[in-house]
């Protein structure tokens, strides 16, 4: 069974690559573009929550080199949704906008800029600590995808320049 699916596996690569596809990570020069990335975030919950999400979607390595800095600036938006008859919200949308701007080091000069809009819902529980825990976790998955659309864009990017 194990050597049916790598033989299909094989197969499917063999096509693919008959028709020009190369996987995005498979150009030279993504992967070590966005590892040479140094994120810049903003103080506070979300800013912390989205830089530990980019440093692990774009593979920074402690103490390598860095040939760009990545300067963040995060606006948050919760909207109630779902009003109770008393006027009290029973779900929330929460809106993360993370811009950025990618800079050549050590120039300083900026490369590219773009930005990444998450939006979602969360449930407003009665009691106040699992209301807490439930915008506490809407912001980590919001920081979550913002950076992995960020990631996209930049791999995206550095695939472009290296072609």
């Amino acid at each position: 069974m194990a050597r049916l699916a790598a033989f299909a596996i094989a197969a499917c690569a063999l096509a693919l690559s008959g028709c020009g596809f190369q996987p995005l990570y498979g150009q030279a020069g993504v992967t070590g573009g966005l590892s040479a990335v140094d994120v810049i975030a903003p103080e506070g919950r979300t800013g912390h929550l989205i830089r530990e999400h980019l440093d692990d979607a774009l593979a920074s390595r402690p103490g390598e080199a860095k040939a760009y800095r990545m300067d963040l600036a995060l606006h948050e938006v919760r909207y109630p949704r779902g009003l109770r008859v008393d006027n009290v919200a029973t779900r929330y949308e929460y809106v993360l906008t993370a811009d950025y701007t990618l800079r050549a080091l050590p120039s300083m000069a900026p490369v590219k800029n773009g930005r990444a809009r998450v939006t979602l819902t969360y449930d407003s529980a009665d009691q106040p600590y699992a209301s807490i825990a439930a915008q506490q976790d809407a912001q980590d998955r919001a920081a979550q995808e913002a950076a992995r659309r960020i990631q996209l864009e930049l791999a995206a990017w550095f695939a472009q320049q290296r072609g």
